[in-house]
């Protein structure tokens, strides 16, 4: 199902897919490449447990199309409004309740990228390339790379891969963190249902829901108050349902 102009949706069982669907690169016509609220509907179902984020075809998303970017920079005004509108939506995934994987076929560039590591896991093909190539248009990333990459991979690893805007294959990323698995291509999305089907497995939406706020929490919160807020979920579904299951 098409949500909106280069965003396909699907849902198989459980799990929901949604496709960046601009081929062959998958560019990113906007920072905010889905509509916050229409995201925020679908993620909203009550009987969805995870979320598969992918690309159409070959590659993951090659990032911003550069042409409108330029086109986009001659308003500065505009230009943040916009940036803003793509950073709340990453904020956005990466703050879901549910848990979420990137499927990542072969390129996962800039903006790409920074969806990537928005997501709960990246699961990858053997031929992915990651790279954050701003540097070398002599911008940087804006929605949040610089961050969330030091977060995954230490500051270190991270200075160099924004610095340099050189590409990361597939086994040094799994050696830094930045993949949690890979796979042949063919293999990608069958093994993230199956993954994301196991680790919910039969758990209602409302454990997983806590459980994803808690870990959300353990990066957005002070650490007294994340374990404060651990302590407010715990209590709500020991009392909710011990009580039911006895």
């Amino acid at each position: 199902m098409e949500l909106q102009k280069n965003i396909t949706w699907e849902k198989i069982g459980p799990i929901g897919i949604l496709s960046i669907d601009n081929p062959p690169e998958n560019y990113l016509e906007n920072p905010e490449f889905i509509q916050i609220g229409l995201l925020k509907k679908i993620s909203e179902d009550d009987t969805l447990k995870g979320m598969i984020i992918k690309g159409t075809g070959r590659h993951f998303s090659a990032g911003a199309d550069m042409k409108k970017l330029k086109q986009l920079s001659l308003d500065e005004k505009l230009l943040f409004e916009k940036i803003s509108d793509g950073k709340k939506l990453i904020d956005f995934i990466d703050n879901l309740y549910i848990p979420v994987v990137a499927v990542v076929n072969s390129v996962c560039f800039g903006g790409g990228l920074e969806i990537a590591l928005a997501c709960h896991f990246r699961i990858c093909n053997e031929n992915v390339l990651f790279a954050f190539p701003e540097s070398n248009h002599d911008i940087m990333p804006g929605l949040g790379g610089t961050v969330r990459l030091v977060r995954l991979v230490g500051l270190g690893k991270s200075a160099e891969i924004i610095l340099t805007g050189e590409p990361v294959d597939s086994q040094k990323a799994l050696e830094m963190g930045l993949a949690d698995y890979i796979l042949p291509a063919k293999e990608l999305q069958h093994f993230a249902i199956d993954f994301l089907t196991r680790i919910t497995n039969d758990r209602n939406i409302e454990v997983i829901r806590s459980i994803m706020k808690s870990i959300n929490n353990s990066q957005n919160l002070p650490f007294e108050k994340a374990l404060e807020e651990e302590t407010k979920l715990f209590c709500s579904l020991a009392v909710k349902n011990l009580q039911d299951n006895h």
